[in-house]
């Protein structure tokens, strides 16, 4: 392209951009006038927070649109000229007339007739008005299930973490390790993609700073097609953040006030016209968090002496929690086929945690000690994402292409600051230095194409970039050398980096009541890793691993009837380690509990089949799932012990055992069961949301591991980890509405046990318990709940070792009060998007996030 042709066309954009920005001035440069009316039934009632919309017949621009008040009157400023005036309301059937609006005054009362069957109506965006209607929370899609948080009264004014624990097939474990099915290897997406907002390895923390008010809904993907990226052997969870489809300026704001202490507020706002959409959700908050942690070890063979001899450690940590957020964007409709969308996020969490580790212990020749480890840590984390996307339709058949491009950035400094004392004396000081950066570059294509009437093709294209940049430094100081030293195993720095290209295509077509889905994805990986440390003992590490795969994926469904269906799947998916799990050394804040990576590690594979029903009525719907899922070369965490010698305060030689926790590849897992999920509207005051999850498990693989033996010298033992058994977990939702404004809601949880021949865990239940009522004429919510009632909500497992058996207690969060505030502003009229051509293999109707890859 030469110098001239530049020129061109940077001119032909500058003039189409200012045509478009001289459109909007002339628009918002029209003289309005004051127009009022009112919205009346047959019997000439007022109908209150009737839903009244202004369509301007010759430009877009100048439509507008309000609710009634509560005498069913409004009144807004337009633009003079011929107008399509809609009128909605719940319980009623639409009207539409025409006007032709020449100067201000009253058009006069508009008459809307009484819906025979109101609940066949959906509700419109009107939120807290009623509950009589509202939309169902979950529902069933051919590859996916959605929930709709907005009917949650238990977690509002909370987070993510608070949100997933609702979700059916979800679990949330006492640490937040998120679970579907009970595999932890779940892949989050942000409205369709990997997000700078859950941090670098997806913790806990970044799930609470995600206010559960900023969410639309969740998708539970049990089974992705190809369509979806293969990483994540449980699934994914989409989290769809909202995004306001009405005209006008509309907005809400929450605040919300609980103990253990915590504070938020948060707000989304919008504002539409004609073709020019903005929107921007933010906020912050304080919160306070307590996490407990208990283990006792009982050792019955690693003294001179023989016998049975203890460890008691007990770790109380209390965090104080300020995260603040805030997204914003804008989509363009530049034609009617064509869209550009713009966005950008910003997140920053800080905490500060003390830490309090007792050790009480009685090991081989030594006298009893009792041992204290403080800790007080600061962590600070800053993220960044700025999305651009492209959205064109070549026709009005369903043939479209859709480019988007991601960049994201998330930094992490994290200081710590640890004492420990022995018998009461000083025994030595930890100064930790973490910085963590991670970069990430997220490029997409997806194409679809229509054949004939039933059937259509899909292909795409993406690039995945991502680079994580690890620096640890360990200092330590003892009574005996008391100048700082670094610890030179665990000061180091690491680079991981992993680019991976994959393409996938996809068939979908109908063949009477029988709809399929054939598709396949390959995914090509190159995963490099540097790491060196200060130790001259240890060698400089280059790791440089690449793999390909196939990922195949069926689905096929019958359709019974309209509201009744089966469906079979089967995918094929990978458990790709985590970066921190491959450092050899990423963690060193116990001395006595050390996390090892394993550079060795490599993915693990899954076998993915499901066969299901799914019946939705007016009143209810149900969905059973037999599910099978095979997982080879499995992830399992391998714990074991080390005598260690050290200097006491003493400054005598002294032998303790340290535990060590390591990732490792082993034999298989096997998961079988049926996943039964429901809801039902009993009565017109009482509606159940459950899930059932009836589910057996068969683990494969034993690896010998190195320990002591009766008289503390190294040997040679084995880890079984092969077991089998039945267990299950349950969740029921019940929701009481007292009358049209008032509602609270009642939540229990119960997950069964689990036992294999080198782990025990204890079941668990939590009860927890919601209310709501809308106030204000309908534009406010103020909603109470508690969280875990009976303070029950804890994990407990035994594991058994050569030489030892552990007793584990871990509480991440005691039970919690929450008040919330909610204010709702210019509830304007909820624009239909442009439809699409219709899935022929699909029984929903689809949105704007159709799953990137």
């Amino acid at each position: 392209m030469n110098q001239t042709e530049i020129i061109s066309m940077i001119t032909k954009k500058t003039l189409g951009l200012t045509f478009v920005l001289s459109a909007a001035a002339f628009a918002f440069g029209q003289e309005k006038v004051g127009v009022t009316g009112t919205i009346v039934d047959k019997s000439n009632q007022p109908v209150p927070y009737a839903s009244v919309t202004f369509s301007n017949k010759a430009n877009k621009l100048f439509s507008d649109a309000t609710l009634t008040d509560e005498k069913g009157q409004y009144k807004l400023e337009l633009t003079p000229g011929n107008y399509d005036i809609s009128v909605e309301a719940i319980d009623f059937k639409k009207s539409v007339i025409n006007k032709q609006i020449a100067a201000a005054g009253n058009i006069g009362a508009l008459s809307i007739e009484a819906e025979g069957s109101a609940t066949n109506l959906k509700t419109q965006d009107i939120q807290g008005v009623t509950i009589t209607v509202a939309t169902k929370p979950y529902k069933v899609e051919l590859d996916k299930r959605t929930y709709d948080p907005s009917q949650d009264i238990v977690s509002k004014g909370g987070n993510l973490q608070d949100v997933l624990s609702n979700v059916p097939s979800v679990s949330v474990d006492t640490d937040g390790t998120v679970s579907m099915r009970g595999s932890s290897n779940v892949r989050f997406l942000i409205n369709g993609k990997p997000s700078a907002l859950l941090g670098i390895d997806d913790g806990a923390n970044a799930l609470q700073s995600i206010p559960a008010d900023q969410i639309e809904r969740i998708e539970v993907i049990t089974n992705p097609s190809s369509k979806f990226e293969a990483s994540g052997t449980a699934g994914i969870l989409n989290i769809i953040l909202k995004k306001s489809k009405k005209t006008g300026f509309n907005g809400s704001v929450i605040g919300t006030l609980g103990y253990l202490p915590q504070t938020n507020l948060n707000t989304n706002l919008s504002w539409r016209k004609g073709s020019l959409t903005w929107f921007l959700n933010g906020g912050g908050g304080y919160r306070e968090s307590k996490n407990t942690n208990k283990t006792d070890n009982y050792f019955t063979n690693v003294t001179n002496i023989g016998g049975t001899l203890q460890s008691n450690q007990e770790n109380i940590s209390d965090s104080k929690n300020n995260n603040y957020n805030a997204s914003t964007g804008i989509v363009y409709d530049v034609s009617d086929k064509t869209s550009i969308n713009l966005s950008g996020t910003v997140r920053t969490f800080d905490s500060e945690n003390t830490g309090n580790v007792t050790y009480s212990n009685q090991l081989f020749n030594a006298a009893n000690t009792f041992r204290n480890r403080k800790t007080n840590s600061f962590n600070n984390n800053l993220a960044f994402q700025g999305d651009i996307g492209l959205d064109h339709k070549f026709d009005d058949k369903g043939q479209n292409i859709a480019l988007s491009l991601s960049l994201q950035s998330n930094r992490s400094y994290n200081d710590t600051d640890i004492n420990e004392t022995n018998n009461g004396n000083f025994e030595l000081q930890n100064i930790i230095n973490q910085t963590t950066k991670n970069k990430t570059l997220i490029g997409k294509a997806d194409y679809e194409l229509p054949i004939g009437e039933n059937s259509k093709i899909e292909a795409g294209y993406r690039i995945d970039i991502n680079q994580n940049d690890y620096d640890n430094d360990v200092r330590e100081s003892t009574a005996n050398a008391p100048a700082l030293n670094f610890l030179g195993t665990y000061t180091y720095e690491a680079r991981y980096k992993e680019m991976f290209n994959a393409g996938y295509l996809q068939f979908k077509s109908k063949v009477g009541k029988l709809s399929y889905q054939l598709g396949v994805r390959n995914e090509y990986s190159n995963v490099d890793i540097d790491y060196t440390n200060l130790n001259p003992a240890d060698e400089d590490i280059r790791s440089r691993k690449s793999y390909n795969n196939l990922f195949p994926s069926v689905y096929l469904s019958y359709e019974l009837a309209k509201d009744s269906q089966f469906l079979l799947n089967y995918t094929r998916r990978i458990d790709r380690p985590r970066s921190f799990f491959l450092i050899p050394n990423p963690n060193y804040n116990d001395n006595q509990n050390i996390f090892d990576g394993n550079i060795d590690l490599n993915p693990s594979y899954v076998d993915s089949y499901e066969f299901g029903y799914s019946i939705s009525k007016k009143k209810f719907t149900i969905n059973p799932t037999l599910y099978y899922r095979h997982q080879t070369d499995d992830t399992k965490m391998l714990v074991y012990n080390e005598k260690e010698t050290f200097i006491n305060s003493l400054g005598q030689p002294e032998d303790r055992i340290v535990f060590h926790t390591q990732p490792i590849n082993l034999g298989s897992d096997d998961r079988f069961g049926l996943d039964l999920n429901f809801n039902w509207d009993a009565t017109s005051w009482l509606k159940f949301l459950g899930n059932v999850d009836l589910f057996g498990y068969k683990t494969k693989g034993s690896v010998l591991y190195n320990t002591l033996d009766s008289k503390g010298n190294p040997i040679v033992a084995t880890a079984d980890f092969n077991g089998s058994g039945f267990s299950t977990r349950a969740r029921l939702t019940s929701t009481f509405k007292i009358d049209k404004t008032f509602s609270f809601q009642l939540q229990g949880f119960y997950r069964g046990a689990q036992k294999t021949a080198y782990q025990d865990r204890k079941d668990m239940y939590a009860l927890s318990l919601g209310a709501s009522k809308t106030i204000w004429n309908g534009n406010g919510t103020l909603s109470f709940n508690v969280q875990d009632i009976f303070n029950t909500r804890a994990m407990r497992s035994t594991t058994y070792g050569e030489n030892f058996t552990r007793e584990s207690y871990m509480q991440w969060q005691p039970r919690q009060f929450a008040l919330s505030l909610t204010y709702r502003f210019k509830q304007g009229e909820k624009i239909e998007q442009p439809k699409r051509k219709k899935d022929v293999n699909s029984n929903a109707t689809g949105d704007e996030q159709q799953g990137p890859m």
